[in-house]
């Protein structure tokens, strides 16, 4: 006879995406394994040219082999194949601190959240370099300010999240930008995320960083700009369409006080550039307006997703706390 949910432990599993990282997999295996013996440790590796996949292995991971290179790619591998009731997703760096899951995991349960994310504190220069800080601080405050983000690492790799939020993650990314898109999603959503502060630490001798700072910056800025139009698609098109109107209304004066003056148009072309940025920005606002009732359809869509996967210790999957 099976045990009723609430008798029950909840299935624990521990995920990390890898690529090149046998100086620290193992450490990392090992270090999860002595903090939460019952969970499952999850390596998933992403073509690395080295012995991570061994090395995770022979420390008692399970191991799956992602071949699309990519973290987004990993991630939405490890989302779809593994089946848990809760899900700590790490970086296989070794530069988390194990201990802290505890910590993670005390909150999300007290809380209820459906994500807990581990921010990031450093004193050293070497693990957590200014430009990435800067960087990170820079795009955290950029999506705060567009969808009203409580946070302060929005790039953090250290999370521990619920069976209802991964099962229905779209997970549309394929590099670095994953993060953004699992903080957008929660916020989309209006779920509850909680951020608490861990360590974090250099990686050890022969672990090399896979970041490149300008170009991922790149990459999650056109991650940020391509979730606001899809997202935010009003906010996005009326933006647009008053600079369209504000330049149109730049090129057109000077022809409409010389028309007042004299009654001619001479300036035309000039005329009909001005009508073509109005009707331009007529057009965009019309585009966000549809757009947006899209954009509701989809999150609606993604919300019965979310509330039909049920909670551990849930029959049913009924209200959540926002």
């Amino acid at each position: 006879m099976t045990a009723p949910a609430f008798l029950s432990k909840p299935r624990i599993a521990v995920m990390a995406p890898c690529l090149n990282e046998e100086a620290a997999i193992g450490k990392v295996v090992a270090d999860f394994r002595r903090e939460l013996p019952d969970a499952t440790i999850y390596v998933f590796d992403n073509r690395s040219d080295d012995r991570t996949r061994e090395v995770a292995a022979e420390a008692g991971a399970v191991v799956h082999k992602v071949y699309k290179r990519g973290k987004g790619n990993v991630v939405r591998r490890m989302f779809r194949e593994v089946d848990a009731d809760i899900y700590i997703m790490i970086d296989g760096d070794a530069t988390y601190d194990a201990p802290s899951v505890h910590k993670l995991l005390e909150v999300f349960e007290s809380e209820r959240a459906d994500m807990v994310c581990g921010a990031r504190v450093s004193e050293e220069e070497a693990a957590y370099r200014f430009g990435h800080r800067f960087g990170n601080r820079m795009l955290t405050g950029l999506v705060a300010s567009v969808f009203g983000a409580d946070l302060r690492d929005m790039l953090t790799g250290y999370r521990v999240m619920s069976r209802p939020f991964v099962k229905s993650f779209p997970a549309l990314s394929q590099g670095f930008e994953i993060e953004t898109e699992l903080t957008i999603h929660a916020m989309e959503l209006d779920l509850k995320v909680i951020e608490v502060d861990t360590p974090y630490v250099e990686r050890p001798a022969g672990s090399e960083s896979k970041l490149h700072t300008i170009r991922d910056g790149i990459r999650i800025l056109r991650t940020i700009q391509w979730l606001v139009r899809a997202e935010r698609p009003l906010q996005f098109f009326s933006t647009l369409a008053a600079i369209f109107a504000a330049a149109s209304v730049i090129v057109g004066i000077p022809v409409l006080l010389e028309f007042l003056e004299t009654g001619l148009v001479p300036r035309l072309p000039t005329a009909i550039a001005s009508m073509g940025l109005m009707m331009t920005g007529l057009l965009s606002l019309f585009t966000g307006l549809i757009l947006a009732m899209v954009a509701m359809a989809r999150k609606e869509m993604r919300s019965l997703a979310y509330l039909g996967v049920p909670r551990f210790g849930e029959a049913t999957a009924t209200g959540r706390d926002a």
